[in-house]
C-alpha cells in the first residue's frame, strides 16, 4: 500500500503544472520594466520593483528594504547606467550573484543620442548636478518609452528567464508573444490617436520623451529645465518665455514627479496651456497592464492638451 501512495504522489506531482514550483526572485529596476517583465511572468511568479513610480529614477537613493531585494535576486532588469546611474554600485556589491540583466544592449533595442542644439539647447550635459560618464552624455535613458523597444525587453526577458528557470520556459514564451502582440495593437492604437496633433508644438518638464516623440512624429520643441536634478533660474525661465512666443508652442507639461508650480510660472503671461506627462505611470497600479496605461496616458494627455 505505501508504494501505491508513493507512486500515485509522485505521478501527481508530475501532472503538476510547471508553474506551480518556486518562481525564481526577480527584480525590475523601474515601473515600465517591470509591468514588461509581469507579463512574461504571468501565471509563474510576481517580480519586485525597485523604484515606485511616484519618484524619479534621476534623483533616487535605494532605502535598506530595496538593498535587500537585490541581495535576495535570482536576476534583476535594468534599462543601464544611462538612466538608473544611482544602480551601478548597489548591482555590484549586493547583486554579485544574481544574474543582471542590462535591457540597453537586449538585442533590437534602438538607442537614440542625448539631444543638444537647436531648439534643445547647446552643452546641456553641464547643466546636470553629477558628473557623468560618456556612455550617459551619449545615450538618452529613456528608451522604454518606445513601443518597439518595449518588444525588444520582453524578448529579452524572456530569454533570461527561461534560461534561469527551464521548466517554465514554454510558459514564458507564450506570455511573451501575448504582450507582443499587445504591443503592436497599442502601437496603432496611439499613431492613429496621435496623428491630428503631430505638427503642434510643445514643451516638456524634462527631455523624457524623445523615443516616444520620434515613434509617433511628435513637435516637441524644449524643455523647461535642463536637467531634473536642478531647478531653472530665472535666466532660463526668460529665455522659455521667449521661446513660447517665438515657436507658438501650445502646451507646457509638468510631470508629477517634479514641482507643478514651475510650469505655472513658465507660461504666465503666455496663451499656451498647461498639461502633465507621466513617463513613470505615478498614478497607475504596478502590474503586468501598467506599460499599456502608462503609454495611452501620454498619447491621452498630448492630445488632449494639444488639440484643445
Amino acid at each position: 500500500m505505501s508504494k501505491l501512495i508513493a507512486s500515485l504522489l509522485a505521478a501527481f506531482a508530475l501532472a503538476l503544472p510547471a508553474a506551480a514550483q518556486e518562481a525564481p526572485r526577480v527584480v525590475a529596476s523601474i515601473p515600465p520594466v517591470h509591468s514588461l517583465i509581469a507579463g512574461v511572468m504571468d501565471g509563474v511568479g510576481e517580480p519586485e520593483l525597485l523604484v515606485p513610480a511616484t519618484v524619479s529614477s534621476h534623483t533616487y537613493m535605494l532605502r535598506p528594504s530595496e538593498a535587500r531585494l537585490l541581495s535576495r535576486a535570482a536576476v534583476v532588469f535594468w534599462i543601464g547606467p544611462v538612466y538608473e546611474s544611482f544602480l551601478g554600485k548597489p548591482l555590484a556589491s549586493l547583486a554579485s550573484r544574481a544574474r543582471v540583466v542590462r535591457l540597453m544592449d537586449a538585442p533590437g533595442v534602438v538607442l537614440l543620442p542625448g539631444r543638444g542644439g537647436g531648439a534643445w539647447e547647446k552643452d546641456h550635459v553641464h547643466e546636470h548636478g553629477h558628473a557623468h560618464t560618456a556612455e550617459e552624455v551619449e545615450t538618452d535613458g529613456h528608451l522604454f518609452l518606445d513601443p518597439g523597444n518595449a518588444k525588444a525587453i520582453v524578448r529579452a526577458a524572456e530569454g533570461a528567464l527561461a534560461a534561469l528557470d527551464p521548466a517554465n520556459a514554454a510558459r514564458y514564451r507564450a506570455n511573451a508573444d501575448s504582450v507582443l502582440a499587445r504591443l503592436d495593437a497599442l502601437d496603432a492604437e496611439l499613431r492613429a490617436r496621435l496623428e491630428p496633433v503631430r505638427d503642434r508644438p510643445f514643451i516638456v518638464f524634462h527631455d523624457a520623451y524623445q523615443y516616444f516623440e520620434k515613434r509617433y512624429g511628435l513637435n516637441a520643441v524644449g524643455s523647461v529645465t535642463l536637467s531634473p536634478e536642478r531647478q531653472p533660474g530665472a535666466q532660463r525661465l526668460r529665455l522659455l518665455r521667449r521661446k513660447i512666443a517665438g515657436l507658438k508652442a501650445v502646451c507646457v507639461f509638468a510631470e508629477p514627479q517634479f514641482e507643478p508650480a514651475l510650469v505655472d510660472t513658465v507660461v504666465e503671461g503666455s496663451k499656451a496651456r498647461t498639461g502633465v506627462l507621466d513617463p513613470l505611470g505615478a498614478a497607475i497600479p504596478p502590474g503586468r497592464d501598467a506599460y499599456f496605461e502608462l503609454l495611452r496616458g501620454l498619447a491621452r494627455s498630448l492630445a488632449d492638451c494639444l488639440a484643445g
